[in-house]
């Protein structure tokens, strides 16, 4: 791990500001641990739901605004493959021939999915959690085709204690979720997704994890309608240890 402190802005995502943000407080805490400066500066949704509906003016209105608040930082790191591949893939194509291009460019060479950042930029390989259970990893397709995450969510869960790791037959394929995906084919994506809870089921795992917040929540809404005893966790929680409260989609206490 570098002796220096690099200052790190937070992307919180939407999702885990609306939905979970004990993710951000993990996140916040791995990254101090790792020696890192962490900020949260005021932001905005990425623009990736405008984005994905064609709506790219408007998408680029709300990205020039995570430009500005993101720019100051040495790494823009967030918990989730999906808003980094946004940054990261669409950006400089979506400011492709404006004046922002290089900006655009820039942000997305400096901004990483978590455990990525972690693993690859900083180095570390154990974050000192213990978890006395049995996971199954979904690779989300943000997190595989956009951020270029496989490998290191396993590296660091492979250094959890009391953790075993039970790989799912279709881990690489999609849950269904898709963000607007899920709004404009229904059917379809439940269809996916009463696949992908199967899959998982199949591994006798205890918890099911990932690095995508909507996936989470997709797949923890299908166990629970299903009545399944499956548990679902962000990755961050586990490495960060923050387990106590309840799992995605069990009501709290």
């Amino acid at each position: 791990m570098s002796d220096t402190r690099p200052r790190v802005a937070l992307l919180v995502t939407c999702l885990v500001d609306l939905f979970r943000p004990s993710v951000g407080f993990a996140a916040v805490r791995l990254l101090e641990d790792a020696g890192c400066d962490v900020e949260v500066p005021a932001q905005s949704c990425c623009g990736q739901p405008a984005y994905n509906s064609g709506e790219r003016h408007l998408a680029m209105k709300v990205a020039r605004t995570m430009l500005d608040a993101l720019e100051p930082f040495d790494y823009v790191v967030a918990p989730s493959g999906s808003c980094t591949g946004m940054v990261t893939r669409h950006y400089p194509t979506l400011f492709h021939g404006t004046p922002d291009e290089e900006r655009a460019c820039a942000l997305a060479r400096r901004t990483f999915e978590l455990t990525r950042f972690l693993v690859e930029v900083r180095g570390v390989a154990t974050t000192g959690s213990r978890f006395d259970a049995s996971v199954t990893w979904h690779d989300s397709c943000s997190c595989l085709r956009e951020a270029g995450t496989r490998q290191a969510p396993r590296t660091l869960l492979g250094a959890v204690e009391g953790t075993v790791i039970k790989e799912a037959g279709d881990r690489e394929v999609c849950c269904g979720f898709g963000g607007t995906f899920a709004v404009k084919y229904p059917a379809i994506s439940t269809a996916m997704a009463q696949d992908k809870a199967a899959r998982l089921e199949e591994t006798g795992a205890d918890t099911v994890l990932s690095a995508d917040l909507g996936c989470l929540l997709n797949i923890a809404g299908v166990l629970r309608r299903q009545g399944s005893p499956m548990k679902v966790r962000h990755v961050a929680e586990v490495l960060a240890g923050e387990t106590a409260g309840p799992a995605i989609g069990e009501p709290d206490p």
